[in-house]
């Protein structure tokens, strides 16, 4: 084809097709596992590969990593860096030497120096060549497996993380027991939940946890133990933390001012050990909520279950992977079942005939052949009176296996023997034939085989079990003390040279009442403007329900409203009106009550300014006399006439009867 006669390609679609290419890939050959056998490419190669090495004996990792680039053409780092996450899991890879440490977050030593071969386990679910589908590598020189036949969850007991191009995989990893449990139970037709269960133990609320699916999230703690009032223990740390981690992001909360600790020191070894000394009058129920609320001693975590699926990415919840890979290893044993019991069928045929051949001397209707069509044709007519004896036609193949038994074999032939073979060979194929009948049972019997052969030892970790999240204003230390400048208008913990108000935190929130009557709260800052003057300015306490009393003039000469009202919800930052907002609205009497009581017995007297036919300026108000409102609502009124001012009575105060309302 000339140049002229090539199809015009505009970058814009050598971009999308390059684009998509690339995604693809990196969906299908790195990132997301196979539903099947629960493993990237990387991962199945280098199983593979260890299987082609395996002796019994360990083999050097950077042989191992060698041997895996003829199937895996990206490099040994990557390789290796998988090959260590594999042996880490404690699953498929027996290891030796220093391959990290998942506590600490210490790397493995060079491939080089540590060694791996197969466990027993990986050796009883993941190979049989006979049921593996098989593909060409890379260059065509050598065959890989499409994916390995897998006879377990391995996805669910592992778990995996990988990102790709527009999505995100992040399975968590289950109990290897309750796996198989669940497992049998999907086989029975019964119900089965499934929650996951990490190395690191800790405990774990996963009443959110939504299948894994995207959308779900679980919390996960670290077991924190109180030894005495100046120390505590962290003996399990959540999962993906590592001590080092822990440790780090627990001082720099302590140097922040949110929690109170005197020293911290780390003796992690097999297990985790963190100690934490409190400080002298340190509260440490109190601490350990803190370090909950502020460290990584409590984390969220966000499943979402991803896997590859006849070629295509797909979001599955854990229980639909449980059931696939269940009946998958349902069908993975009857195909191993149905290949045995045709093995047995040929070995008792070929067996049969051997007897035949022999004892009925046939191999001497050959001595005057001279043609090998005729020796064929002289056996085949020998075999004739005794071929309904048998299983299946005897074929060409059958006769040629037949002439190569040797002189010696025929020599000392026993049929006893030879009765005894064929008899134990017959009983073979009868229980494969009834284990192939009673399909769910026996693979049950497999499951329930598995369990009593590996599960000693990999009990659950992890402690279930619903906890409310901590209320990190209720566990903040406050070591600040919130000032105000009422001239100008500031507040904030950086105002030493001011008027001090009560003690803080860095986390709370102020709440402020202007005279004009509005209310706003912020979050508590070095230096925050909040308004000349304030009616009232305080930390906003949540759990504390107080009941707030309020009279306040309508504009500049309008009636006297008077309101008792609880604040309720509200949005920071966000301002709300107390009063009907009419401009000169000026707020005449504020009080706070801890208690409906406290301030059903408070009274006010109302300072009338003097009017005409006005003989008593001075006059009771009783608060219990009004309802309890919301915030928004604008009160009843008190009086019409002009109010001078309004002050709370004396104990003394005499007759409240000539309080009439305006």
């Amino acid at each position: 084809m000339r140049d002229d006669e090539m199809p015009e390609v505009t970058l814009r679609d050598m971009y999308s097709d390059y684009f998509l290419d690339y995604a693809s890939y990196v969906i299908l050959e790195r990132a997301v596992p196979h539903v099947g056998d629960g493993l990237k490419p990387v991962q199945r190669r280098i199983m593979h590969s260890l299987s082609e090495l395996d002796d019994g004996r360990y083999n050097k990792v950077a042989n191992v990593v060698g041997n895996t680039m003829k199937y895996h053409p990206h490099g040994d780092a990557s390789i290796g860096d998988a090959m260590v996450w594999l042996g880490q899991k404690e699953l498929l890879i027996d290891t030796q030497g220093n391959w990290g440490n998942v506590l600490t977050g210490d790397r493995a030593a060079a491939p080089r120096y540590i060694e791996a071969r197969i466990t027993p386990l990986a050796k009883a679910i993941t190979f049989n060549p006979k049921t593996t589908e098989w593909t060409p590598s890379y260059d065509g020189r050598n065959k890989e497996p499409v994916a390995l036949p897998m006879k377990y969850p391995l996805l669910l007991a592992q778990g995996v993380e990988g990102i790709a191009v527009g999505l995100a995989c992040k399975i968590l990893p289950h109990n290897f027991i309750e796996l198989i449990d669940a497992c049998i139970a999907a086989l029975r037709k019964e119900a089965f939940v499934i929650f996951p269960d990490f190395p690191t133990g800790g405990m774990m609320d996963a009443s959110l946890y939504n299948d894994g699916v995207r959308g779900g999230k679980i919390r996960v703690r670290a077991n924190i133990d109180i030894e005495s009032k100046k120390l505590l223990r962290i003996t399990e740390v959540p999962f993906g933390v590592t001590t080092g981690g822990l440790m780090d992001n627990i001082v720099a909360a302590n140097e922040k001012g949110k929690i109170k600790i005197s020293r911290i020191e780390d003796n992690t070894a097999a297990v985790a050990d963190i100690l934490v000394h409190l400080p002298a009058g340190a509260d440490p129920e109190m601490t350990r909520d803190a370090l909950f609320g502020f460290t990584d001693c409590e984390v969220s975590i966000s499943p979402n279950s991803c896997v590859i699926v006849e070629g295509k990415p797909k979001f599955l919840g854990v229980t639909e992977i449980l059931k696939h890979s269940a009946f998958l290893t349902k069908d993975l044993i009857q195909l191993e079942l149905e290949i045995r019991l045709n093995e047995l069928r040929d070995k008792w045929h070929f067996s049969s005939l051997e007897k035949i051949f022999i004892e009925n001397r046939i191999y001497r209707d050959i001595e005057e052949c001279e043609t090998w069509e005729a020796v064929i044709e002289a056996i085949d007519k020998g075999l004739e009176p005794h071929k309904k004896k048998l299983l299946r036609e005897v074929t060409e193949e059958d006769i040629v296996r037949l002439t190569e038994i040797k002189i010696k074999r025929i020599s000392k032939f026993d049929a006893f023997k030879a009765d005894e073979v064929i008899k134990g060979l017959e009983d073979e194929i009868d229980v494969v034939e009834k284990n192939l009948k009673n399909l769910t049972r026996y693979t049950i019997k497999y499951y329930n085989d598995l369990k009593k052969k590996f599960g000693k030892g990999r009990e659950r970790k992890t402690i279930i079990e619903e906890f409310e999240k901590v209320d990190r204003t209720q566990v903040v230390v406050a070591n600040e003390m919130l000032y105000i400048d009422r001239k100008n208008g500031f507040a904030g913990w950086g105002l030493k040279k001011e008027e001090s108000i009560e003690k803080c935190s860095q986390l709370d929130d102020l709440v402020v009442f202007s005279t004009d009557g509005k209310l706003k709260v912020n979050k508590v800052a070095e230096k925050l403007f909040v308004g000349k003057r304030p009616q009232h300015i305080a930390i906003l306490r949540k759990d504390e329900e107080k009941i707030y009393s309020m009279i306040y003039r309508d504009g500049r000469d309008g009636p006297l409203y008077a309101k008792r009202f609880r604040i309720g919800g509200i949005t920071r930052d966000k301002e709300y009106e107390l009063t009907k907002g009419s401009k000169g609205t000026r707020i005449m009497y504020f009080a706070i009550h801890e208690s409906e009581e406290e301030s059903n017995e408070n009274i006010v007297v109302v300072h009338l300014k003097p009017a005409l036919r006005l003989r008593n300026l001075a006059r009771a108000f009783h608060f219990g006399e009004i309802a309890i409102k919301g915030r928004a609502a604008k009160g009843n009124i008190v009086t019409k006439h002009g109010v001078d001012r309004v002050v709370r009575a004396p104990k003394d105060f005499g007759d409240e009867s000539e309080f009439e309302l305006a």
